[in-house]
This record gives structure tokens, sequence and C-alpha cells, in this order.
């Protein structure tokens, strides 16, 4: 029996770090003889074109494209460029939260876009961010399956849920007071600060249970992980949240080229060559790399800890820090000196890094991470310590899950959000990087974390458990077809 060829249409939230793996897995589907589609507004078509071209230009054989939808910000009461997450971030500090929850609504214009481009093409399946879950009534409506992309661990989406149902967090005297969060394997502790919980009656809490009315709705759930790494949150979740769910991480492993690797993202500011001579220089696993996302801001003072400790710990180090960090024209972030006193030690890089190649290289030893979900991928990916340091989001549950399951993070010292103003102190960078680099338990560390690495990229390879479920959930999709 002859059948179409599965198509699948993605739909990535307007965010380089929602962007970037939904890339990844439209790669992968596409080397898995699927044709890939992504759907986007015009901005984030060129930060794409790009890297889908170096794909095409490498694997000439494989299908996969952009489709871009219309979005008038100015019309929609935005400010004009405002199609992407981290233009928010640069723009109107003071009101990005107000600012933020404006653009998630208006992404709600692109519904009936959305829809005629289903009904037109009659794709295999949708693939949507979790911020549009509007998109899985639209799907429905021509019976095409609708998969949400969350871009988290099992592991954080089964805490969220049990915070949501026991509400452990009622139960305690204070936001600061730690609880265990109640019927999940591996009695995990925290806090309501660090949980970052949605009041329901607010715009941003209400929106969120949109997100989990239209996933129990949707198809299922792909998510960016492997089954091996968190196998009892992988069995909870399937059991008690989702319908279905495919762990078909990590994504990052889908760039194989070195031009893959360096173009993964915006174009670094820094030559790819450069820097990995620097690296070469290095003695093995003798530097720390750290960067704390697109979508993180630090203040001017916070960095300057970072410098004082940085430079108190003695480590060889790159620091990525983000232009959305406050920085000031003068760099006042930095101590007077810095430079010239790391020289040699130090390399720091203003904007965005070829992190992927970066952590790959043998002479990174331990990643001080926000422990946002990509980079926590990347940094099990190339199996790696970590010295955790959540700043919002789910970013807390993804540091329980690095150091009290696996076992292979350092916790700065960082007790809530970024936003509550609460610093991390010199001493306690310049700890937590000696922690990662130096003695005994950093070398059982690096092992366990070593160990990880390898599994990782196992999984992907023929024969491997998230190699197997893109096959499993491909011939879902053919059977619905």
């Amino acid at each position: 029996m002859n059948r179409e060829r599965v198509h699948i249409l993605f739909f990535p939230f307007m965010a380089q770090g929602h962007m970037i793996p939904i890339l990844d897995m439209a790669k992968l589907f596409a080397r898995r003889g699927a044709k890939s589609t992504l759907l986007t507004t015009l901005i984030n078509a060129k930060i794409l074109e790009k890297p889908i071209e170096a794909f095409k230009d490498q694997n000439p054989d494989l299908e996969i494209g952009i489709k871009i939808l219309n979005f008038p910000c100015v019309e929609l009461g935005l400010p004009e460029g405002c199609e992407n997450r981290d233009f928010i971030n640069s723009y109107q500090k003071s009101d990005s939260g107000d600012l933020f929850l404006k653009f998630l609504f208006s992404t709600k214009y692109m519904k009936q876009q959305l829809e005629s481009f289903i009904e037109t093409t009659k794709p295999s399946a949708l693939v949507a961010d979790m911020f549009f879950p509007w998109a899985t009534e639209s799907a429905e409506k021509f019976g095409v399956p609708r998969l949400v992309f969350h871009g988290t661990s099992s592991f954080a989406l089964c805490c969220s849920y049990n915070m949501r149902i026991h509400k452990p967090h009622k139960k305690v005297a204070s936001s600061s007071t730690p609880f265990v969060i109640h019927g999940l394997p591996g009695d995990i502790v925290i806090t309501e600060d660090q949980a970052n919980v949605a009041d329901e009656e607010t715009p941003f809490g209400k929106f969120w249970v949109e997100v989990r009315e239209s996933e129990t709705s949707s198809f299922g759930v792909l998510v960016n992980s492997f089954y091996d790494m968190e196998s009892a949150y992988a069995d909870f979740y399937r059991s008690f949240v989702a319908k279905s769910c495919w762990h078909i991480g990590p994504l990052s492993l889908s760039n194989r080229e070195f031009a893959e690797k360096a173009g993964r993202g915006k174009k670094a500011n820094i030559d790819e060559q450069e820097c990995l001579k620097w690296l070469d220089s290095k003695t093995p696993g003798s530097v720390v790399y750290l960067s704390f996302g697109s979508g993180t801001g630090l203040p001017n003072k916070q960095l300057l800890e970072i410098a004082f400790g940085l430079e108190g710990s003695g480590q060889n180090f790159i620091w990525v820090v983000s232009k959305n960090e406050n920085q000031g024209e003068n760099e006042e972030w930095l101590p007077k000196g810095f430079e010239e006193r790391t020289i040699g030690k130090g390399l720091i890089i203003r904007g965005w890094a070829p992190q992927v190649l970066i952590l790959d290289h043998k002479s990174i030893g331990g990643f001080v991470t926000h422990c946002g979900w990509n980079s926590t991928m990347e940094g099990i990916a190339a199996g790696l310590p970590m010295v955790t340091w959540p700043m919002g989001a789910e970013q807390f549950y993804n540091e329980k899950l690095l150091t009290k399951v696996l076992r292979i993070g350092v916790n700065v010292g960082a007790t809530e959000l970024v936003k509550k103003g609460k610093l991390v102190s010199r001493e306690e960078v310049e700890k937590a990087v000696r922690e990662v680099i130096i003695g005994e338990e950093a070398e059982e560390r690096r092992i366990r974390a070593k160990k990880l690495g390898e599994m990782a990229k196992t999984v992907v390879e023929e024969g491997g458990s998230s190699y197997n479920d893109v096959g499993k959930f491909m011939e879902e999709l053919n059977g619905q077809n």
C-alpha cells in the first residue's frame, strides 16, 4: 500500500528560545522522510532563512521550507517591529511584562491565516508552541492532529501538574517555606517563590488555564528530552497528564555539521574559529562557560558580582553577556581593569555566542546556566556538569532535576526569581565555579555527566529511544491519514 508522505507544519512562538528547538525538530523530521514547513512572521522568517538554506545545501534531497504569516504590529497596538519576544526584552524594560502579555494575546490574530493554510495544504499534523492554545481548535476544524511543544522536560511538566492539582504551596506558612511536591517520585522540595505559580485570577493565570485545556484536547505532546534520562517522570506524565507523549530529544543533536552548530540561532558576536583557537590553548576540562540565555537581563550590580566571583575563582572562563543586560555605554558592569587582569584566563562575548560549538569543546569543564531548557539539554548532550542559577519560568524545576535527580549540578545559591531583585554574591559565584571544576565531588559529578552525555548521543541514533519515538510518532500519523 502506498502511503502519502508525512507533511508536518511547525508553528514556533516568536522568540529565539522557542524557534531554535522547533527548527531543530523540523530538520529532524525532514531527515526521517517528512516534509517540514515552518510558519512564522516576516521578521522571524529572516532569522530562520539562513540556517534552513545551510541545511538544504547539505541535504538537497530533504524538504524543508518557510511560509510567512502576516502580523501587523502597529494595527494590533504593538510597537513597530514587535514580532519577537527578544524585541520586548530590549524595549521599555519598565513595562515589558505588560507588553509581553499584549504581544501574547495579539498572536491570535494569525488564527484565520493558520486555518486557511491548513485547509489548503491538508498537512499530516500541526506542531504548535504551547503559547498558541487556540491552535488546537484550528487544527481540529480540519481533522488535523495538533501536537503541543512546551520546550521543557517531562520532570518540569510533572512538577507543574502536581503543583496545580495538590496546591502544596497553600499549606505552608510563607512563600519561602520549603515543601515536598506531593505525589511526585523523588521527594522534590521547593518553595512557592521558586515554583512561580500563576494566580489563575490574573490575565496570565487565565491564559495558562487555556494552555492546559488545549493540551488536554490535543493529539499529544512532543518533548525535547529522552526517556532514558527521566523515565520515572516520562511514565508519570504519560499516565496522568498527556494523552500521548513522545520524547524525541536532545533536539540540539539534529545539528551535525560545523556550519549548522555555528549558525544555530543568531550570527555569533565572535569569530567561531578564533573562539575555538582560544579554547584549544586550554587544558581539557579547565574552562567554565557562563551564559544566561537570550531572555535574561541582569542588572549591572549583579554582573559586577559575577565578574568579581570569576576573578576570585582563579578558573579559566568564557562569559557571554547578553545585549539584553543593562550594561550601559561605559560598561559599568565590569570592575576597573578586569579584562586586563584576566587576559589569557578569560574571554567575554558580548551578544550571541556559538554555544553548541563551545560546549562540545574538550576544554570546557563546567557550564554556569540559568537552567532554561534549551541550554540545559545542550549541556547534558555535551556531557557537562553545571552550576545552576535559575531566574524565572520553570527554571527552578530544571535545577532540581540537575541537582537532585541527575546529580550533575551545583546550586549557585539563587533562592527566588531574579525579578525579586536578590543578588547572588561574588563569594557564592566563586564557590560554585570552583566546586564544579575542582575536587573529588567535582570528579564524581563529571563522570555522571559524561555518562549522561554519551547516553544522549546514543538515544538519537538508530535503535535509540528517541529515534524510536520519532518512528512511532510518524507511524501514528500515517495511521491517521
